[in-house]
Parts: C-alpha cells; structure tokens; sequence
C-alpha cells in the first residue's frame, strides 16, 4: 500500500501537532528546497533517513532495442537516493 501526498501531510499534521494546511505547506516548502539543491549540484542528507544527490553520468553508447542500431547517449544527470541506516532497519 502506498502512502499518498494527502495521507503523509496528514500523518505529519498529526504528529507535528499543527494543521494539514501547515503541515502542506512545509511538505511543498521541503520538496522546493531539495529540488534547488539537487538542480545546483548539492548533496541533501537527512541523517539517519536518506540522502538525495546529482550525479553525473558520462557519454555512452546504447542499441535501439526495437532496431537493433548502435545510438550515441550523450553525457548528463541523473539523481542517486541513498537509504540511511534507521531506513534500512525500518525495512526489516
């Protein structure tokens, strides 16, 4: 089961002890702030949960799977999430 958007601003308006709108807020306040990092080349790291940063991927070549024909991908970004250790036991 997954948790949506409204069910985790709720369980945070809960647990924090404000209101949903307060806790929305801070919900699109906190994924503005990781998006800016990321864009910027920053790494975002919530001890114990998860780290979020970019990393570069270099020029490599690929197949077209329907055709079979070698294409060129070029060099970019990508975005490596990283579970932290109370993440982790939290899984088990």
């Amino acid at each position: 089961m997954a948790l949506s958007r409204n069910d985790l601003v709720a369980a945070l308006a809960e647990k924090a002890g404000v209101t949903k709108t307060d806790a929305d807020k801070v919900l699109s306040a906190f994924s503005d702030v990781v998006l800016d990092a990321v864009s910027k080349g920053e790494k975002v790291s919530i001890p114990g949960i998860l780290s979020v940063e970019r990393v570069e991927r270099a020029a490599r070549t690929g197949r077209n799977p329907a055709t079979g024909e070698t294409i060129d991908i070029p060099a970019g970004f990508g975005v490596k999430v990283s579970a932290g250790s109370r993440l982790k036991a939290a899984a088990k």
